[in-house]
């Protein structure tokens, strides 16, 4: 069997599960009256802000208030996951996102900073219950992290606002 008959037949039973008695949580993207706290790299600062820039014009379009928007800033991305979780800690946020870019070098350096940040931010959404999107671009040099910031800031303040209204229904429902 074809990976595309495979695929067509997965996508025929979902249709299908969704049709009966199935309860689904829809995605919902609207910001109103969400707190969203951004931690931000200084490192890298030009993609740092680019992603900053399209992140929060995202935020406001779907409706999260500009006195519903936090900034920390921090000196590179192994610093982000203890300040987000710090502010998961606060209580204040119904998401959290971080952005900043890790641009590969010459040395081992750039697979343990992209790990263990990625790793760490991972953990802090575990461990607190805040959700964390994740806009720590990961890239071969400065030009492709330009290309990919912009794009990257929008799809990190969807996923905040889709993932704070998910687990507020969730948690209105037990």
């Amino acid at each position: 069997m074809s990976t595309r008959n495979t695929l067509e037949q997965a996508w025929q039973a979902s249709a299908t599960a969704r049709s009966g008695d199935l309860r689904e949580y829809e995605a919902l993207l609207r910001g109103d009256e969400l707190a969203i706290g951004v931690v931000m790299s200084r490192f890298s600062q030009e993609v740092g802000e680019g992603l900053l820039s399209a992140c929060t014009s995202e935020l406001k379009r779907l409706g999260v208030p500009g006195s519903g928007i936090t900034l920390a800033t921090v000196p590179g991305a192994l610093e982000i996951p203890l300040t987000l979780q710090a502010m998961a800690r606060s209580g204040r946020f119904d998401a959290l996102i971080a952005l900043g870019a890790v641009i590969r070098g010459e040395t081992y350096h750039f697979e343990v900073v992209a790990n263990d940040s990625c790793r760490a931010l991972m953990e802090v959404q575990l461990d607190s219950g805040v959700p964390v999107a994740n806009g720590i671009l990961t890239c071969e040099d400065d030009d492709q992290a330009l290309v990919r910031m912009h794009q990257k800031g929008r799809d990190c303040a969807r996923v905040a606002v889709e993932m704070a209204n998910l687990l507020a229904a969730i948690k209105e429902q037990s």
